[in-house]
């Protein structure tokens, strides 16, 4: 069976990063969309809320007018995909958070994350001339992308933008998401230490505020769509099928 698939990113990404998965996954007969966020990619004014990102998400199916979605969600991604169900709930068939957050009702990005993580993020949007935020190299080589060699890491980061802080640190009030019977799947990257794996990590502790949902898991950092996209995409299919 073939289905449409909405790709949302992460932070630092763009709509661009999803090329190769959106490749693989129209190869074996899918709809593949990716968008670019609001406020996301090289050049683009940064000046913008977390509603506004979702906003922009909204919109582009509006205008395309697709339906019968299977909506994929990688890590901030988590954070759209799940106002972006709230908002076109009847275009939605399943929701797949790949190493994606799960906020709880009430709490930001900034919340979900380390103490460390949320001090780096408050100096380095402060210390910039927009109020955004780029993460730095060492933490991208060590945490983000640590199954790809030297030129990849480094080809993958000259990809990246610099990311609007208000993204990270606006409430969300999700209490109709907790309630929505949507199918829900979490795709969790084995190698992923983005969030420090324990007290911190990705799966259980996000994946358990799911629900009733779909476990599909593969080897990779918490950037396997630049180092393993063909594989990702495969395991897009099966977190998505139903």
């Amino acid at each position: 069976m073939a289905y449409n698939f909405l790709l949302i990113h992460g932070s630092w990404h763009d709509g661009g990063a999803w090329a190769p998965v959106v490749h693989r996954l129209e190869s074996k007969g899918h709809q593949a969309y990716a968008p670019t966020l609001a406020g996301h990619g090289k050049g683009a004014p940064k000046n913008v809320s977390h509603a506004d990102c979702v906003q922009s998400a909204v919109d582009y199916v509006i205008e395309r007018k697709l339906s019968d979605l299977v909506v994929v969600g990688h890590s901030f991604g988590g954070t759209i995909i799940a106002k972006l169900a709230e908002a076109i709930t009847d275009r939605i068939r399943r929701l797949v958070f790949w190493n994606a957050f799960v906020p709880l009702d009430g709490n930001s990005l900034n919340d979900e994350v380390p103490p460390p993580y949320r001090e780096m993020f408050a100096k380095l949007a402060a210390s910039s001339a927009d109020g955004s935020v780029m993460l730095p190299y060492e933490i991208w080589r060590e945490a983000f992308i640590n199954d790809a060699d030297a030129e990849l890491a480094r080809a993958a980061y000259d990809t990246l933008s610099t990311e609007p802080y208000h993204g990270f640190i606006d409430k969300l009030d999700l209490k109709k998401f907790h309630s929505l019977t949507i199918p829900k799947s979490y795709l969790n990257c084995t190698e992923d230490t983005a969030l420090p794996p324990g007290e911190w990590g990705w799966h259980p502790r996000m994946s358990s505020r799911l629900g009733l949902y779909r476990l599909v898991q593969m080897p990779g950092s918490h950037e396997a769509i630049f180092t393993r996209p063909i594989e990702l995409a495969d395991k897009i299919i099966e977190a998505g099928r139903d």
